[in-house]
């Protein structure tokens, strides 16, 4: 797996998002939150080196040929000023948004990267990726996984019309457990949480000094032995948290909800 090394200017900072799951449970309800994290981009500008979203941005996205969904506008706009001014993003699908083909790069300028992916920030070595699917147990939506995203599974959804495509998929996102991915958001110890164990086994084979993922709708930060930590990024649903990383150390931050 490469490793892409990034040299944080002085007194710049790279920031860490994850799972707003915007358009949950209505684009009406879930407009408040997404202000909340438009703000945030906003402030974060000024000393942002890099910005990294960790998926899960969107309840549900799917992107037609000259389709995607409605909505967002806020949003889309704020990721655009930011990549035009020339700050990198850097965007890693979750279980929410698996279909994404394109739109980000082309209309926004960001990649997107449907695994993880491995990053050297002044000399601290870091594994960043959404965190669906990884570690042991998640059987069932594992299998569901690789239904969802063989290509035969797209190119038949996109024949629905999008209309009824997204009132479908929106349906099943706050329906069924298994799509969405969601756990009970409570710790329940280092033994049984996936995204540690699989970190505790990808330090058997090279060392890391920080493992960032989303999915859990949990913050959390372990101390893994030897100089490593898992962090688990939280949401912007109950907790509005993010990381920050200020060219020493990643700590979780907590926007002002009101």
């Amino acid at each position: 797996m490469h490793m892409t090394s990034i040299k944080i200017p002085s007194g710049k900072k790279i920031y860490f998002s994850s799972d707003n799951h915007l358009g949950a449970p209505t684009r009406e309800l879930s407009l408040p939150r997404e202000k909340k994290f438009v703000a945030w981009l906003d402030e974060i500008k000024s000393d942002a080196a890099v910005i990294f979203l960790l998926g899960d941005l969107f309840d549900f996205w799917m992107e037609y040929k000259t389709v995607v969904p409605k909505g967002f506008t806020r949003t889309l706009g704020k990721l655009a000023e930011l990549s035009d001014a020339g700050i990198p993003i850097y965007y890693f699908v979750g279980n929410h948004d698996l279909w994404m083909n394109g739109y980000f790069e082309e209309e926004l300028g960001i990649p997107v990267f449907h695994e993880p992916q491995l990053f050297e920030f002044n000399d601290k070595s870091f594994f960043i990726g959404h965190g669906d699917g990884l570690g042991p147990g998640d059987k069932g939506y594992k299998r569901m996984k690789k239904v969802f995203t063989h290509p035969f599974s797209k190119w038949l959804y996109r024949w629905v019309h999008p209309d009824w495509g997204v009132r479908l998929a929106q349906h099943f996102s706050v329906k069924n457990r298994m799509i969405s991915g969601k756990e009970d958001v409570k710790f329940l110890g280092t033994e049984n949480e996936w995204l540690v164990q699989y970190a505790k086994r990808k330090l058997e084979k090279g060392h890391f000094d920080y493992f960032v993922f989303g999915h859990r709708h949990l913050p959390l930060e372990i101390d893994l032995g030897n100089g490593s930590k898992y962090v688990n990024l939280g949401d912007w649903i109950t907790y509005f948290t993010y990381a920050v990383f200020d060219g020493e150390q990643l700590v979780l931050e907590k926007y002002p909800i009101t």
